[in-house]
């Protein structure tokens, strides 16, 4: 099938070059210039792990192509995908539809009738109602619009999309469900179900699944919270708890917070659906609330571990992007914590496999390094943020015998108690009693 796919942030060109691996011919069409000439030069505008070969395979074969020229780019298309940003407004925190409504009245006036407009940006509830509406009012009154959210997760995208848990389309007609049944028929092959529901129904279940996992990860960290005061281990507990099928493992992992472009943005964007309608949301409000307190908290954390004063000290940071294996800075817990060490007096040396461009602009005053080894040394203390593969697998007692302190904040709980202290370190891990293995 044709597809045109209109964004190429990270929604839309990562979907853009599963579909075209699936053996359909998709044009991603951007206004960004630069970032068009640089996807048909070959580079990437964000860091995912296997997207520049996929991008590159699908492009020489002729079925990815990039363009500026959104009429082109819809010419002959069976299904148009919208994957423009919706970042959350300052102020209310609202989902910000601008790019969407845009890119539907520019649609409007080049689409051919029958074609599927599908929303692939995460959208509030009511918005493919509007979608349609405008392209109604723009004299584009025989196009079909459905919502078809999506489910990836950064560092894990194109496994995500190849091998879904599920694929959600929310349509009102049957002409649109044959469509977007017809582009996902490859996956059928790894038995992945489809649903169809209502269009509105499909907008929420974004919101809502993003939201109960978000509300997951806050209640492992107050468990986590509670593990230190009464000397047991959170990893222990959350071993416990997510062996019951009910409950299951994912998510379950305390840590600093969450962050990135989905779970901060959606949580919110879901309480002001549900101010908007009328409707209490107590347990998504609460999340949020804990969410933001627990990330500004993090940097009283390194300071009391370091005994209650930073000032003049310096620290080694690893790991700044929001989670490991992509370069997403969004919401990062890093933020509030470096800044929070850096108004405390202390000196911050920090290290990123791939966010440091990214966190450049971020952060004023600290010192980027090149490796976790010189960002480690002459340290009075270690912070790991992200849980990166290689700061897994680091020499502690090499690490250790080259800094000035020997205090080890492990955010993450990537290491356990008595392996820091064999390597003469100073261990402070999250939800990890004094006395547990941990």
């Amino acid at each position: 099938m044709r597809i045109a796919m209109i964004g190429t942030g990270y929604v839309g060109l990562v979907s853009g070059a599963c579909f075209a691996d699936f053996g359909h011919h998709v044009t991603c069409v951007d206004k960004d210039s630069g970032k068009i000439d640089g996807l048909n030069a070959g580079v990437m505008p964000i860091w995912e792990p296997g997207l520049e070969a996929l991008v590159k395979a699908n492009a020489a074969r002729g079925r990815l192509k990039f363009t500026t020229a959104l009429e082109d780019g819809v010419r002959g298309a069976e299904a148009v995908f919208i994957a423009v940003g919706t970042p959350a407004r300052r102020g209310d925190g609202h989902a910000d539809l601008t790019y969407v409504f845009e890119a539907v009245r520019e649609l409007a006036k080049v689409i051919a009738p029958g074609t599927v407009v599908v929303t692939k940006s995460t959208v509030p509830v009511g918005t493919g109602d509007e979608i349609e509406r405008i392209l109604r009012e723009e004299g584009a009154d025989q196009v079909a619009v459905a919502s078809n959210p999506e489910f990836l997760r950064e560092g894990a995208a194109i496994a995500d999309f190849k091998h879904p848990d599920r694929i959600v389309v929310g349509a009102e007609d049957e002409h649109a469900r044959e469509v977007l049944r017809e582009i996902y028929r490859p996956l059928f092959l790894n038995r992945a179900p489809i649903l169809f529901t209502a269009r509105r129904a499909a907008e929420l279940t974004k919101y809502a699944a993003n939201a109960f996992l978000a509300v997951k990860i806050s209640f492992i960290n107050e468990i986590a919270d509670l593990c230190e005061a009464v000397d047991a281990d959170v990893q222990d507990v959350a071993r416990g708890i997510g062996l019951d099928n009910r409950i299951g493992p994912k998510f379950l992992h305390a840590g600093p917070g969450y962050g990135g472009s989905c779970f901060p943005k959606d949580t919110v964007a879901l309480l002001q659906t549900a101010e908007k309608a009328g409707v209490a949301q107590r347990i998504v409000r609460t999340t949020v609330e804990v969410n933001d307190e627990r990330k500004a908290a993090m940097a009283e954390r390194v300071a009391r571990a370091m005994g209650g004063d930073v000032r003049g000290k310096r620290i080694g940071v690893l790991g700044l992007a929001f989670k490991p294996n992509t370069d997403d800075m969004r919401e990062a817990p890093s933020i509030p914590l470096i800044k929070g060490l850096l108004e405390r007096g202390a000196e911050i040396h920090a290290y990123d496999p791939v966010a440091r461009h990214q966190a450049e602009p971020i952060f004023e005053g600290i010192t980027f390094s090149d490796d976790a080894e010189a960002a480690v040394k002459d340290a009075d203390a270690l912070v790991i943020v992200t849980e990166w593969d290689e700061f897994r697998a680091l020499d502690l007692e090499t690490l250790a015998q080259s800094m000035r302190g020997r205090t080890l904040v492990d955010l993450r709980n990537v290491y356990d108690r008595e392996e820091a202290k064999r390597a003469g370190l100073d261990y402070h891990g999250v939800g990890r009693g004094r006395t547990s293995q941990g």
